[in-house]
């Protein structure tokens, strides 16, 4: 079975080899390793996919990583969107490919491209929010949605209680009264980079849309 690993490690030579020997030593089979966010304090933060044969527990890859000087794992999780993370370049060329239904398009890569749970795309009207796309597992649309088609710029944003801890965040879409947002059960958190990513990918894909 699949599993997403986020790790925090010396951004230093051999590094990753020592990552993916301990890995390895502990029965996990890595399919990709994506770098997430590098650091000024020497710190990189990346992604591991990992398949594990049903006898290994993931309690097992963590032991065996935090063993290494300098390593943390900041979260594991099921990956249920298979063996292979989809990259910004892709959501892209899917958005380009099919200009019209850019933002539907990026709305339904949303998930694969940030690791999340579901992904949802808001639209304002006269009536309230309403709800354009979304993709299997989103929730239906909380009294909050109305304050978050308020946003400027790509951010966090509050818990909605009763959704078991889930982490969220959001971007505009140029002005437009348009939003995509996406959620993460339980975490991990948002970072920084990867609202910077989130900001850029709406924007283009109002973009595209616009040609």
């Amino acid at each position: 079975m699949s599993f997403l690993l986020r790790v925090e490690l010396p951004d230093v030579p051999g590094s990753l080899g020592a990552l993916a020997t301990a890995i390895g030593s502990a029965g996990g089979d890595i399919e990709t390793i994506e770098i997430v966010e590098r650091r000024g304090d020497g710190v990189a933060l990346d992604d591991v996919l990992l398949e594990l044969p049903p006898s290994t527990l993931p309690d097992k890859i963590v032991s065996a990583c935090q063993r290494l000087e300098g390593v943390r794992v900041v979260w594991i999780s099921r990956y249920a969107a298979g063996a292979s993370l989809r990259m910004d370049l892709e959501a892209v060329e899917a958005m380009t490919a099919n200009p019209r239904r850019a933002y539907e398009e990026l709305v339904d890569v949303v998930p694969e491209t940030f690791r999340s749970d579901w992904a949802m795309g808001l639209r304002r009207s006269d009536d309230g929010p309403v709800l354009v796309r979304a993709t299997d597992a989103a929730p239906d649309l909380p009294d909050q949605s109305e304050h978050w088609l308020g946003i400027e710029r790509a951010q966090r944003l509050e818990a909605v209680p009763g959704w078991n801890s889930t982490v969220l965040a959001a971007a505009p879409l140029n002005g437009s009264g348009e939003i995509v947002v996406f959620g993460r059960r339980g975490g991990p958190e948002v970072l920084d980079s990867e609202l910077a990513r989130l900001g850029h990918l709406a924007v283009l894909a109002a973009s595209v849309r616009a040609t």
